[in-house]
């Protein structure tokens, strides 16, 4: 039996899809990755596994609307810590702060109840995919606007041609990701 690494292995598990949704962009689909047992488990540990070290452990993982809510609440869940939803304008109930951003036709606008973290609280903010990085700044701001440390941003795809990444990375925050795609 040939070894592969996870992220080879997850690679292997995400769908592209030409031309979706507009012509020329190759759409990265993670759905596939929850769709089987097996595949979803090695996903969730490949994350769970990095944060249980004592020194890269969270206090609160925050999950980005809405496949972050997949990802984040079940690595919440498996590290015993409480796990927070950024959402898109509107959908929370309760006093909330906002961040708008911009994307590449328009903008957008993100919202975090005040108290879903105290401050000093270390904060795992994650995502599906990074492709400009506009959402996690975004996610990165409320949470320091209310006095939390994002410790990392994770993201299961990276996609590195669109300067996401490295615009996080020059903002300070560290990211963690499993796979990346050259072009997009």
């Amino acid at each position: 039996m040939q070894e592969y690494s996870v992220n080879q292995y997850l690679r292997e598990h995400i769908r592209t899809v030409p031309d979706w949704p507009t012509p020329g962009v190759q759409f990265r689909d993670i759905t596939p990755l929850l769709q089987e047992p097996k595949v979803f488990r090695v996903l969730i540990d490949a994350f769970v596994h990095r944060y249980m070290d004592p020194t890269m452990r969270p206090d609160v993982v925050a999950g980005l609307d809405a496949r972050g809510f997949i990802l984040g609440a079940v690595v919440a869940y498996e590290l015993n810590v409480g796990f927070v939803p950024i959402r898109k304008k509107g959908k929370l109930p309760f006093t909330t702060v906002e961040e708008t951003y911009e994307l590449e036709y328009g903008s957008a606008t993100v919202e975090l109840h005040t108290d879903a973290v105290r401050p000093g609280d270390r904060v795992l903010l994650i995502d599906d995919l990074i492709a400009t990085g506009g959402t996690m700044m975004a996610g990165k701001k409320l949470l320091e606007r209310l006095g939390a440390v994002v410790m990392e941003g994770a993201a299961i795809v990276d996609l590195p041609e669109l300067g996401g990444s490295k615009k996080l990375r020059e903002s300070g925050l560290q990211l963690f990701t499993l796979v990346h795609y050259e072009g997009h």
